[in-house]
C-alpha cells in the first residue's frame, strides 16, 4: 500500500506506525484515520510481527485534530460528521465496546505502545490512551484540549482517563486542558515510564524485543483480551473467562514450548500457537 500520511516499517518482529505530517505536528485527518486502521490490520495479519509501536514524526506525537478541517463545522455539517463514527468493526468476535471509530486499538490482538516523542493533545491523547502502553520522551506534553475548544470529553476518553488515573484526575485535565509533563504523566500513571533524553526509541525497541524474544504471542494475545475485557466483567466473570483460557492454553503449542525450554534452559521458540 502507498502510504500518504503515515510510515509503515516492520523489523526484527516490531511494526512501527509513524504519524507523518511533522509540519503540522501530526495533526489528525481522515486520511491519517483510515491509514493508521489499515496499518492496524497489516500489522495483525503479518504473523511474523510481535509488538505494534505507535509514534509521530518530527519534534510532536499527534496534537490532535486539524484545526484546518476544524473551522468550518457546524451545525449540520457537525451532525453529519458525529455520524461517521461508527466504521466496520476491527474484530467483529470482540466486544461491542471495541467496534467504534477509534476504540478498536483493544481489539487488535497484539500489545500496541505508544512511543510519545512530543506534544499529545485532543485526539491524539485519546489514541494514546487506547493503546496497551505509553512511553514518553522527556519533552512530551500531554493536554485534553476539549474545553478550550467548545467541545466535550470525546471518543471515550471520559471513560479510559478515569480507568488509569481516577476520577478527580481525569476532571482535572479535562476540565482544566491544562498541559502535564512527562514526569507529571508518570506520577499520574497517565504513562508507563520516562526514557532519558534522545533514548525513547531505543527504550521502546528494547522492551518490544524482550516482549518478541521472550513471551508467548498466544499468552499476550489471550492476556491482552482478558484486561480489556476485564474491565467490563465482574470478579466471577473474570474468573469464569480465565478459567476457560487456562484450559485452552493446557493444549496450545506455547504452553509445550514453554516448559521445555524451561527445562532444557534454551531459548524460547514460541510459534503464537
Amino acid at each position: 500500500m502507498a502510504w500518504q500520511q503515515i510510515i509503515y516499517d516492520v523489523a526484527a518482529g516490531v511494526a512501527t506506525v509513524t504519524l507523518n505530517r511533522p509540519e503540522r505536528l501530526n495533526a489528525w485527518t481522515s486520511v491519517m484515520d483510515d491509514e493508521v486502521r489499515a496499518a492496524m490490520r497489516q500489522a495483525t495479519d503479518d504473523e511474523a510481527v510481535r509488538v505494534i509501536v505507535l509514534t509521530g514524526a518530527g519534534r510532536g506525537f499527534c496534537a490532535g485534530a486539524d484545526m484546518g478541517n476544524l473551522t468550518e463545522i457546524s451545525g449540520s455539517q457537525g451532525r453529519s460528521i458525529a455520524a461517521r463514527q461508527h466504521p466496520a468493526p476491527f474484530d467483529p468476535a470482540s466486544r461491542p465496546d471495541f467496534h467504534k471509530r477509534y476504540s478498536y486499538f483493544p481489539a487488535v490482538p497484539k500489545p500496541i505502545i505508544a512511543a510519545v516523542n512530543g506534544p499529545c493533545a485532543g485526539l491524539g491523547l485519546v489514541l494514546a490512551l487506547y493503546c496497551d502502553l505509553r512511553f514518553a520522551a522527556p519533552e512530551a506534553q500531554f493536554l485534553t484540549a476539549f474545553s478550550r475548544r467548545g467541545l466535550i470529553a470525546e471518543h471515550g476518553i471520559s471513560w479510559t482517563l478515569p480507568t488509569l488515573i481516577g476520577l478527580s484526575g481525569a476532571l482535572d485535565l479535562l476540565l482544566s486542558a491544562r498541559k502535564v509533563s512527562a514526569d507529571e504523566a508518570l506520577r499520574l500513571r497517565l504513562v508507563d515510564r520516562v526514557a532519558a533524553p534522545g533514548e525513547l526509541m531505543a527504550t521502546v525497541r528494547a522492551y518490544a524485543a524482550e516482549l518478541r524474544d521472550a513471551v508467548s504471542p498466544r499468552s499476550m494475545r489471550v492476556m491482552k483480551r482478558e484486561i480489556w475485557n476485564a474491565c467490563f466483567q465482574t470478579l466471577a466473570e473474570a474468573i469464569e473467562s480465565a478459567d476457560r483460557d487456562m484450559a485452552e492454553s493446557f493444549e496450545s503449542e506455547d504452553f509445550r514450548e514453554g516448559v521445555r525450554h524451561f527445562v532444557e534452559k534454551r531459548k524460547a521458540a514460541f510459534s503464537g500457537r
